[in-house]
C-alpha cells in the first residue's frame, strides 16, 4: 500500500487577546518562541532541525530581548534628561520661538510634565521645552 507524502504544515498565527495591540508592527519573543516551537514540531523527524540552528536561533532571541530593553532604557532616560533640563530654566531669562514663528525672550517661572514633552512657563506662556533656543542668566539691577 503507496503512502502519499505529507502536506507541508502551515503555521497560522493566534488572533491578539481582547484588550491587546491588535497593531503590533514588530516581531516580539512571544511570536519568535511560537514560531520556533510550530517549526519544532512540524520538522522532518528523518532530519532534525540542526542544534546548532536551534541554539543561533535563541541567541538571536535572547539578543532581540535585550535590545528591546536597552531601547526602554534609553527613552527613559532621554525623557528624565528633558525634565531635568525643563526644571534648569526656572530663574533664568529664556529665548524661544513663538508660536507664529518669531523669537521672543522672557523670564522662565514654572515647569509643567503634564504632556510628552515638558513645558515652560515664560513671561505667563506655557512654551514647549524644544521650541527654547536659548539661556542666558538673569540681568541683575543697576543700583
Amino acid at each position: 500500500m503507496p503512502i502519499d507524502p505529507v502536506a507541508s504544515a502551515t503555521f497560522a498565527p493566534t488572533t491578539p487577546a481582547a484588550g491587546a495591540n491588535a497593531k503590533k508592527q514588530s516581531m516580539d519573543s512571544e511570536v519568535f518562541m511560537s514560531l520556533l516551537v510550530s517549526q519544532l514540531r512540524n520538522q522532518d523527524p528523518s532530519a532534525p532541525m540542526d542544534t546548532n540552528q536551534m541554539i543561533s536561533q535563541t541567541t538571536q532571541l535572547a539578543m532581540m530581548e535585550k535590545i528591546t530593553q536597552m531601547t526602554g532604557l534609553s527613552e527613559e532616560n532621554f525623557h528624565l534628561q528633558m525634565r531635568s533640563s525643563a526644571a534648569a530654566l526656572i530663574g533664568n531669562e529664556v529665548s524661544y520661538t513663538g508660536t507664529d514663528g518669531t523669537a521672543a525672550r522672557g523670564l522662565a517661572t514654572a515647569v509643567s510634565y503634564s504632556g510628552p514633552v515638558p513645558t515652560v512657563t515664560i513671561d505667563g506662556k506655557s512654551i514647549a521645552l524644544d521650541l527654547v533656543s536659548g539661556v542666558g542668566a538673569v540681568p541683575s539691577p543697576i543700583s
